[in-house]
């Protein structure tokens, strides 16, 4: 195996972050743009009927993987075997289970009491019928860091599906428009993972080489079936406790947060756990490396985030309109925890690239313990109680994630708060100065441009002339990209 050289690391995580970040941030852009037009076309109803079926998605999706994705991915020596048993089994567990939750779609519309849920859930849950055929593709391109042929398929099929999306719901579709995008982009998306990929199956079925990957995968599986839980939980209760329009209003907040935090998310996961596998010898080398990406998101997230919740209001009712406003307070409630959630991303993926698969296990199973507990001991208190239940375990998640990544690679919480308190603190400056300067501006898109210039400004002002290595090094990256750029266009 030709050794790692820390030139050819760093040129190819560098290069998987500017794949990644042009992904992300083209999604993103494309999601906003999108979400806003479905927003104003649909309504609270739409968003919920789509949103009480997510728990089910997430959860048959996360069977169909069975956690071999990952569990490929740090397999140094996986062979065509080893893929194509994966291929299989993910492809005859797809098909099991629509047979199963086609049958059961009459039990969840009785729960919700929506019978309209039972076609709807027939036609969402066609996904796992195709997504089986792309997980092992998926790995392989992963694996390899083929960013920029992720980045190709993952923006043309979000524009496929997002724009058959918008014809189906002004025509009036409400929320099977909704449906018809999330089945296009998943089916899209698998098919071209298999078709670009540099590898592709047999009609040879053996399922032998699955067994050394099992103890592993079959850990991250249960971690992975509790993350769809807790992701969905609220959901879920929201659905039964108070109304399916309660659903989308909650929902459209978290979206908002998901998409802004996707983009930094995303970006970082794009490279992350490859790298971190390939420097599991030399644990000095992935301290630096993880500190860095932590500073990294630090400097990306917490101005965007917190900025994102900083003018959340206006946003809203500028994009969305006033019958979205009471989606606010979810928004900024959500967008404080989606602040630190890059660090929860590095924390994972470290632990996966040490296999440590049964810790992550435990933390998230203890996490959406800690959620259920406030969902049931706060209910008396309101809905936004349980949210801020919520957000404290998610908290007290992260706390245990840091003692986890502690425990393998000595990273010290004082040297992560060092990483990144000076980013929190210059950014919360810029938005108080800013709201002072900005108080008595009455015209929204007069408000929103003022604190988005001002706050930006004085962010970039004082990472410029603090000395902030961080900004120094993307600037100087994004300028040798604009130069590269311009040589291939002439």
């Amino acid at each position: 195996m030709t050794p790692v050289t820390e030139s050819s690391l760093k040129q190819k995580t560098v290069k998987g972050l500017f794949w990644g970040g042009v992904s992300n941030g083209l999604q993103q852009l494309l999601g906003v743009v999108f979400g806003i037009a479905m927003a104003r076309l649909l309504t609270k109803e739409d968003y919920g009927m789509i949103n009480v079926l997510g728990i089910f998605s997430g959860i048959a999706i996360t069977i169909v993987n069975s956690g071999f994705s990952v569990a490929l991915t740090n397999k140094k020596d996986a062979g065509n075997n080893d893929y194509n048993a994966v291929f299989w089994f993910t492809v005859f567990v797809g098909l099991f289970l629509y047979g199963v939750l086609f049958f059961c779609a009459p039990l969840i519309g009785r729960y919700f009491n929506q019978p309209e849920l039972v076609p709807l859930a027939r036609f969402l849950f066609i996904v796992f019928l195709i997504s089986g055929m792309s997980t092992a593709s998926y790995t392989v391109m992963f694996k390899k860091m083929m960013t920029k042929q992720q980045a190709v398929i993952d923006v043309v099929c979000m524009l496929i599906a997002l724009s058959t999306g918008i014809v189906l719901a002004f025509n009036g579709f409400a929320y099977w428009s909704l449906a018809a995008q999330m089945v296009i982009q998943h089916c899209l998306t698998a098919v071209l993972r298999f078709i670009i990929a540099p590898w592709k199956p047999s009609l040879h079925i053996n399922f032998s080489p699955l067994k050394p990957l099992i103890s592993f995968s079959f850990k991250l599986f249960l971690t992975n079936i509790f993350i769809q839980i807790n992701q969905y939980l609220y959901s879920v209760i929201f659905g039964k406790l108070y109304s399916i329009a309660t659903v989308g209003i909650y929902n459209q907040g978290q979206k908002w947060m998901s998409m802004g935090q996707q983009l930094i998310g995303g970006t970082i996961n794009y490279v992350t756990q490859p790298v971190l596998v390939q420097l599991n010898a030399n644990k000095n080398r992935q301290v630096h490396v993880l500190r860095k990406l932590i500073r990294f998101g630090a400097f990306v997230s917490f101005p965007l985030m917190l900025g994102l919740a900083f003018v959340g209001r206006e946003f809203i009712l500028i994009a969305l309109g006033e019958k979205w406003l009471p989606s606010v307070p979810f928004l900024q409630l959500a967008c404080i925890w989606g602040s630190v959630v890059f660090l929860s991303t590095l924390y994972t993926n470290l632990i996966y690239a040490h296999g440590k698969s049964g810790w992550y296990l435990y933390g998230t199973i203890g996490i959406g313990l800690l959620q259920l507990a406030a969902a049931v001991g706060l209910y008396p208190l309101g809905i936004f109680a349980i949210i801020i239940g919520s957000i404290v375990a998610c908290f007290i998640g992260l706390g245990f994630w840091q003692y986890c990544v502690s425990k393998i690679i000595r990273l010290r919480l004082r040297d992560v708060l060092k990483d990144t308190l000076p980013y929190l603190a210059v950014t919360l400056c810029c938005f108080f100065i800013t709201w002072l300067l900005t108080k008595n501006i009455v015209n929204l898109y007069a408000l929103i441009t003022a604190k988005i210039g001002i706050s930006a400004f004085l962010y970039i002002l004082i990472m410029k002339y603090s000395g902030s290595v961080m900004y120094k090094e993307s600037m100087l990256f994004l300028l040798q990209r604009f130069k590269h750029f311009n040589k291939q266009t002439q």
